[in-house]
């Protein structure tokens, strides 16, 4: 799944809701909980904001791993090579 946001806001809110979709199979009980998983998302939003990106990796219970990832791209930074998608 993926998906183009020109707010980090946005990007942040379909990440919370990948890991609420997928916590039930994480494999730690830590990382089931609300709290953690809204902490996840709003360190994102705040990574995202300064044009950091974000890659996130969970082992999840039967042997299967999800990996999430949001990159930042700003659409009037000439410096990049090309533009962003979807915007």
């Amino acid at each position: 799944m993926c998906g183009t946001w020109a707010d980090p806001a946005e990007a942040a809110v379909w990440l919370g809701e990948r890991l609420a979709e997928y916590a039930p199979r994480f494999m730690s009980g830590a990382q089931r909980d609300v709290r953690w998983l809204s902490g996840v998302a709003a360190s994102a939003e705040a990574r995202l904001g300064w044009g950091g990106d974000v890659s996130l990796g969970y082992y999840l219970e039967r042997p299967a791993f999800l990996s999430l990832a949001l990159v930042s791209c700003f659409p009037d930074d000439q410096s990049q090579p090309l533009p962003c998608p979807g915007l």
